[in-house]
């Protein structure tokens, strides 16, 4: 009877210093963690389609088309795992490859403006349509990334669950800083409602070749 009392005790004792806020919110971030990494993959495998698309109409826009390849390859070689949330300089340097992608990709959008034809082709429209809202579900699954973090940072750090998170190892995670997330707050658009010139040296696929023969 004794033993059982002493462990009913000890639970509440846990609930009571924060132990189950702890692993509720530690288990927010990972799952929140899981869609912002499923979100940057979902961007990532755009690129090469949308890559191959302009370089239909714009073949000579080579040091573009290098920058957003060499973010890519970037991107590709960090390993986005669980534990990565809880390594600050390994999240720098994942949220400084993704802020690599997303400017690479921004002056990829923008070589458009000077090809009215590429504008105007289908498939580049959709995946220009698709990048969109993707970079806005990333802005999304980013916010609430941030909120868990904050909840859980806040616990770590605040009396007295800040005694039990030092007891069982809980330590502070890093998070987006604020000069990152305004810079991806805006995602890469392109106004093509906007008149441009056209391009000189008939830049422009000939009739009936497809954009994507172009390798990348």
């Amino acid at each position: 009877m004794k033993k059982w009392l002493a462990i009913g005790f000890l639970a509440f004792s846990l609930s009571g210093c924060g132990y189950n806020t702890l692993q509720t919110t530690d288990e927010q971030i990972n799952a929140s963690w899981s869609e912002v990494v499923n979100q940057y993959q979902r961007r990532a495998d755009l690129v090469p389609n949308l890559v191959n698309v302009v370089k239909g109409y714009a073949a000579h826009e080579q040091e573009v088309f290098i920058q957003v390849t060499e973010a890519r390859a970037k991107v590709g070689q960090i390993q986005a795992t669980a534990d990565l949330v809880n390594d600050e300089q390994a999240f720098n340097r994942f949220q400084a490859a993704q802020g690599e992608l997303s400017g690479a990709l921004s002056r990829l959008l923008l070589v458009a403006e000077n090809y009215p034809q590429l504008k105007a082709d289908g498939l580049f429209r959709d995946l220009q349509a698709q990048l969109e809202g993707t970079e806005n579900r990333i802005s999304v699954a980013r916010g609430r990334y941030i909120k868990a973090v904050q909840d859980y940072n806040v616990t770590v750090r605040q009396f007295p669950s800040n005694l039990t998170a030092m007891l069982f190892g809980f330590k502070v995670k890093p998070n987006f800083t604020v000069e990152n997330e305004k810079a991806i707050a805006v995602p890469p658009t392109v106004d093509f409602g906007k008149p441009s010139p056209a391009p000189s040296g008939g830049e422009a696929a000939p009739a009936g070749q497809s954009p994507l023969s172009s390798g990348y």
